[in-house]
């Protein structure tokens, strides 16, 4: 049965009906995610959860060597700690009496057109969060996102109008990365622009320049429209790097009839924790 706060119970509509917004709201978001593809996901904590700690840790070296155990070794623990509220990511959208009263009566399929855009709407929000970051000063709240966060790495791009040239940027990132600790798996993220132009052939190779890249990059190549077209984003997969701490994963909530129709609320609760800002690596333009 469906929590209270939900109010699947006070909405108009079937139990088939309610499964049909759901499956709706699960499919054009699970299509349409791309910062989850890189994340660990911690939880779901449940609805009523509103912060979580984020402990940092230092890049860690080798481990300690020892033929009886008794050396000396740094732990590794957490080097500071904060607290950090979990915000909620929401879109209302509304199914109009009549429609609900004709599905009622003529047995007519309802057009869920309205909820599959609600959790669109949502689903790019949290994509701007993860790589964007957040900031409401009227609120005094601020979230870091992958491709903003203070500790990142940073490197001037290249030529990638010449085939080949965005290939070379990431194996200068992921050698980067490596360097200070952070190995693969690594995943990577691109505009959409970016993206199509890395389907193309090097010299006369017959190879394509993105089945280079995925050859060093085998966690996934991605794009998303949050990306800006001058950047790249490489990442050292991991949850000892990065999660998605989830509250309330994706739901649908009635709120009640509004002037004889009837809105309702696609809605999550979630925070990107960023354990080791050193794991990314951000290729960007002047």
């Amino acid at each position: 049965m469906a929590p209270d706060f939900l109010s699947h119970s006070e909405a108009p509509i079937a139990l088939e009906q309610w499964q049909e917004i759901d499956n709706m709201v699960i499919d054009v978001v699970r299509r349409q995610l791309v910062g989850r593809r890189l994340l660990h996901l911690f939880g779901p904590l449940g609805a009523g959860v509103q912060s979580i700690t984020l402990d940092h840790f230092e890049s860690a070296g080798p481990g300690t060597l020892d033929l009886l155990g008794e050396a000396d070794g740094q732990p590794i623990q957490s080097v500071s700690r904060q607290v950090l509220q979990l915000p909620l990511i929401y879109r209302d959208f509304v199914l109009n009496w009549r429609d609900l009263e004709a599905s009622r009566k003529l047995d007519m399929p309802l057009d869920l057109s309205a909820a599959a855009a609600a959790a669109s709407s949502c689903a790019r929000a949290e994509d701007e969060l993860i790589f964007l970051g957040y900031r409401n000063k009227a609120q005094y709240i601020s979230y870091p996102g992958l491709l903003t966060v203070e500790g990142r790495l940073r490197l001037q791009h290249t030529d990638w109008e010449s085939p080949g040239g965005v290939f070379n940027d990431v194996i200068r990132a992921t050698e980067n990365l490596a360097s200070g600790g952070f190995y693969a798996p690594y995943a990577m993220v691109a505009s959409p622009k970016l993206y199509a132009k890395i389907h193309r052939y090097v010299g006369g190779s017959g190879v394509m320049e993105i089945d280079n890249i995925r050859q060093i990059v085998t966690q996934g190549v991605y794009f998303s429209s949050v990306i800006p077209e001058n950047q790249i984003l490489i990442a050292s997969t991991g949850v000892q790097n990065a999660d998605l701490a989830i509250g309330q994963d994706f739901k649908t909530a009635y709120l009640g009839a509004q002037n004889m129709n009837h809105p309702f609320r696609v809605f999550e609760s979630v925070v990107l924790r960023i354990k080791r800002p050193g794991s990314v690596c951000v290729i960007e333009g002047a």
